[in-house]
Parts: structure tokens; sequence; C-alpha cells
């Protein structure tokens, strides 16, 4: 263990998005070097940490997002796709894809392509394709025979059209879930309400944020409470909602719960129709950018005038996240 100790001391003086990138390294080394479960958790925890802020610094796909390459893949794909196979070209992305998944998709026709949260789900008559795109994973229309060197994952039509999954950093996912089991998959079953359901309301979020003292925009960001709200609109829809992003969830009034469930809902629709937000390398699955950065009020204007009252622009970390806010509309 002195050893890993002494890795993630050497990890700490990185950049964030190089410290993830060692990260993983750690990890396969431990698995290549069958090292013990422990030393292998380790590595897992290293990862873990530093992908937390490297993921703010790319900026992550959040629900816009990922809405925006499902309504992509849906058009795409259309009515009537039966995928003839899937060709695997590694074993892994975030985690082990299963094996067996290329056999299990094979001949399927896809019936619908949904989202929860920020994952993708590609329902067959078989299971159901699940995909995350990461922090730089995107779903793109390929020639027949194209691939680029961060092609993961090719996807067969029996009309003869490809789909290629793209994910230079490789932490995205894909995993398979079988019929019926969707509301048990590890990756779904903890998850909270989606932010256009009629759960997401003031009073839900008023009784769940009782006698929480971690900071509002920490809570906000907790997928367990609602879904699909990352760094980006998490920041803007407190600023939308006059909610200062440090102050304790417990001590939110039942009104600006009621002001913030909707600025949720409200800024999550517009980003939608934006496209979502290219920050790094986000593109629709058509190869569009989103547009919706344009329209930031205070992410990523550390120390600019805030556009309503012109007072600058504050920013601190929050939870391992860049946290930006106006110290004069947001009390």
């Amino acid at each position: 263990m002195e050893h890993f100790i002494q890795t993630n001391a050497r990890c700490n003086s990185l950049p964030s998005p190089t410290k993830v990138d060692f990260a993983t390294e750690l990890i396969r080394t431990t698995q290549n070097l069958a090292l013990t479960a422990r030393s292998f958790r380790f590595a897992l925890d290293v990862k873990a940490a530093y992908q937390v802020v490297s993921e703010d610094e790319v900026g992550i796909p959040e629900l816009p997002e990922v809405e925006t390459v499902r309504r992509d893949l849906e058009a795409l794909l259309g009515p009537s796709a039966v995928i003839r196979r899937v060709r695997l070209m590694r074993p892994d992305l975030r985690f082990p894809i299963p094996p067996t998944l290329p056999r299990k998709v094979a001949r399927q026709r896809v019936l619908a392509v949904r989202r929860r949260a920020k994952y993708l789900l590609i329902e067959t008559p078989a299971g159901i394709l699940l995909s995350h795109l990461g922090m730089t994973g995107t779903w793109r229309e390929v020639r027949p025979g194209e691939r680029d060197r961060h092609d993961h994952v090719l996807l067969e039509l029996e009309d003869g059209r490809w789909f290629a999954y793209r994910d230079p950093r490789r932490f995205g996912i894909l995993d398979w879930i079988e019929p019926g089991m969707e509301s048990q998959h590890k990756l779904l079953r903890h998850l909270g309400p989606e932010p256009f359901t009629d759960t997401w309301n003031g009073e839900y979020l008023w009784r769940k944020s009782r006698r929480r003292l971690v900071a509002i925009k920490v809570f906000l960001m907790d997928q367990k409470i609602v879904v699909g709200v990352g760094n980006i609109y998490a920041s803007e829809a407190l600023f939308r909602a006059g909610i200062r992003p440090t102050r304790a969830a417990g001590r939110l009034t039942r009104a600006e719960c009621d002001r913030l469930t909707v600025a949720v809902r409200d800024l999550l629709k517009e980003s939608i129709l934006a496209g979502g937000s290219t920050i790094s390398d986000f593109h629709g699955a058509g190869g569009a950018d989103g547009d919706f950065q344009k329209t930031f009020r205070v992410y990523d204007r550390e120390g600019e005038p805030c556009l309503q009252c012109r007072a600058p622009i504050r920013a601190k970390t929050l939870g391992g996240r860049s946290t930006f806010w106006c110290s004069k509309c947001q009390r």
C-alpha cells in the first residue's frame, strides 16, 4: 500500500485532467499485476476522487446534452432500424463491457431511444443497450469502414448504415439490461425523479432538504434528489432563482424551493431547445454544436460583471466543483 500512497501523492501534483488519466493507468496496472483487492479498490478511489474535479473542467454532458443526443439518434435511426451487429473495438470503457453484449444486440429491432437521467437507453425486444457519454463520449453516423482512433464501439444496421461511439477519455459506459430489469439496474435504481415530472416541485425539494447542512448547490447535484442537474446548470439555476449556492440546503424557505424547482425545469428545457451547451467537445449525434453556453449568466464568468446588476461574478470550489454566483443578485 505504501507504493499506492506515494503514487497518490504524485497524482496530487498533476493538473486535473492528467490526474484522471494517471489514476486510470493506476487501475490498469493493478489489474495487469493481479494485485490485492484492497489495492485495486484504492486505485478506484483515486480515480473517482480526481474524476469529480476533471468532469467540471472539461464540461461533462449534462441532461440537456444527453437529451439532445437522444433526439438526434432517434431521428437518425428512424422508426424501423434493425441492428445487424455491434463491434467492440476494446473490451472496456470506464467499466468492462459485457462480452455477451454483441450477441444479444445482433438482429434486434430498435423499439425506442429513451433517456433516464444522463443515460441513453436503446430499447430492443431482447433488452436495453445502456450508454453513458462520460466526459467526452459522442454517438454519430459514419460511412462504412470509417473509423476514428477513438471510436470504441461500432453499430451496424441492416440497411447498411453505421454508427460509432467515440470517447477519447474512455469514461463512458456501455452495458446491457435484461428485459424487466431496468429499475433494478445498479446504475439506475438509486436515481431520483426527472426534473420534468410532477414529483419535482417545491414541496418535494423543501421536504427533502430539511435539516440538511450541505450547500444547496451540492445538494442540487445529488442524483438521488433530482437527476440530470450537473455543475453548469446548478450554477445557472441558482442564479435564476436568486439563491446563493453556498447556503445550507435546509435553510431554504418553501418559496425559495418553489422558485428553484421552476428555475431548474425551465433552464433545462431552454437548453434542450438550444441543443445543449458545447463547452469542450460536445456535439450532437448529427454533428452540431450546442448554443446554450452563449446565454450563461454566471458559469465560467468569474470577475466579469453580472449581466443583471454589474457586480463582479464570484467563484469558489464547492464539493470539488467550480461554483459561480453574483453576490448582489443571489442571497
